[in-house]
């Protein structure tokens, strides 16, 4: 038998969370690289070391304590501390650290939302998003409705009385669309309405959803956060109310993250705003070299002037990402510029120190049909490209070389 008894087991007791506000207004007032590297950080009490030390137990005492830990309640000290950083760095009151994006999406959209009640979502988001809400919602009697475009308008119509909740992603997943994420926020608030953002790709060094009104936001720790292809994570920053809400829906469907990941991971986010800002340059450069090639069809990157929504990327976003993707044109064969590829890896996921490459068609949205892919302009000659770190003529010499026939 375990030994929580009602939330009081797992939350901070008042005394501990007054504790951990004057330490988050504390360090709000430094610049983000600073938050980046000593924000939640745990202090080495013991031989005073300038690394986190990491706690491995899953056993912990009960009697005259703060707060009753147990890892299952997501409150064992590494990823309870990692949450700090990634509030401060989202301007948020408080976060959640989960084992992956997926859980942080689905446990927050399930504590958000109840049986009779709908969702509304942007017609392109992350293939494994679409897929859970598609696959699970319907059997908990939860409605949804994808919208057809981006707008703000394209919501409004298709906002029922029992809607609760907006759902969005921008830069989107792989497209690189954007939304107007303060005219969403408006719109949810003057509506009452629970705004809800992936702000994975833009991470909150380009962009921080919370200053312009929305509620809830939500990363797939496993990219930029962790940056270095070798973790995997999600997180959840918004009102701490919000939070132990999504927490408790946590703690019975699972989904904690591992000590020794979250210190891995707190590691990585030292030097997030620094990968960032150098991908965000390298990415720039890479998007400007693709659009003027003349083997590639259309290039989408919101730092592209060509970019339908670039004046609103600009508006609120600090740097445009180091996400980007493009077409190929039909006379170049997309397998043999793969293979070509050195530098470039041909890899699953993204957003690592080094630059990789995929067809969406057949990894991130393949669980999509041919017929939705189609219909979000996903073609089988899209290929979805991010930026690391290396030297960006270095990226650029090999892709002129792969495209040269």
């Amino acid at each position: 038998m375990y030994f929580y008894k009602s939330k009081v087991s797992f939350v901070m007791t008042t005394e501990a969370n007054n504790h951990k506000s004057t330490e988050m207004k504390a360090i709000k007032g430094k610049q983000e690289k600073t938050i980046c590297v000593h924000e939640g950080e745990v202090t080495d009490t013991q031989f005073k070391g300038a690394v986190s030390p990491l706690f491995l137990s899953t056993s912990y005492p009960y009697e005259d304590v703060d707060e009753k830990r147990y890892p299952r309640y997501l409150n064992s000290p590494n990823p309870q501390n990692l949450a700090r950083k990634v509030a401060a760095l989202e301007n948020a009151e408080d976060a959640l650290m989960l084992s992956s994006g997926m859980a942080a999406i689905s446990n927050t959209i399930l504590t958000i939302m109840k049986p009779g009640e709908h969702i509304v979502l942007q017609n392109q988001l992350y293939g494994g998003t679409a897929h859970f809400i598609t696959e699970e919602l319907k059997a908990l009697n939860i409605a949804f409705d994808f919208t057809d475009g981006l707008d703000v308008t394209d919501l409004e119509r298709l906002i029922r009385p029992d809607t609760k909740a907006i759902y969005i992603e921008t830069p989107s997943n792989p497209l690189l669309q954007i939304v107007d994420i303060a005219g969403v926020a408006t719109f949810a608030q003057n509506n009452g309405l629970t705004s809800i953002i992936d702000n994975t790709f833009a991470t909150p060094i380009n962009q921080k959803p919370i200053d312009l009104g929305i509620d809830i936001v939500l990363h797939s720790a496993t990219k930029y956060f962790g940056g270095h292809s070798d973790i995997t994570a999600g997180a959840v920053a918004g009102k701490a109310a919000t939070i132990e809400r999504i927490s408790n829906k946590a703690i019975n469907l699972g989904g904690n993250l591992a000590d020794f990941t979250a210190w891995l991971l707190e590691r990585s986010m030292k030097t997030l705003s620094l990968r960032v800002h150098q991908q965000n340059q390298n990415a720039q450069q890479v998007a400007d070299f693709l659009e003027g090639h003349q083997k590639i069809e259309k290039v989408n990157y919101p730092g592209l002037v060509s970019h339908p929504q670039h004046k609103l990327a600009k508006r609120q976003m600090k740097g445009f990402g180091g996400m980007m993707s493009f077409e190929l044109k039909k006379d170049v064969n997309v397998q043999d510029f793969l293979s070509k590829l050195n530098l470039i890896k041909d890899s699953m996921s993204l957003a690592g120190v080094e630059s990789t490459i995929l067809l969406p068609s057949k990894t991130s949205h393949s669980l999509l049909t041919t017929e939705e892919r189609q219909a979000q302009g996903i073609s089988e000659r899209l290929l979805r490209f991010s930026c690391g770190i290396e030297d960006a003529d270095d990226l650029i010499e090999e892709l002129e070389n792969a495209l040269h026939t």
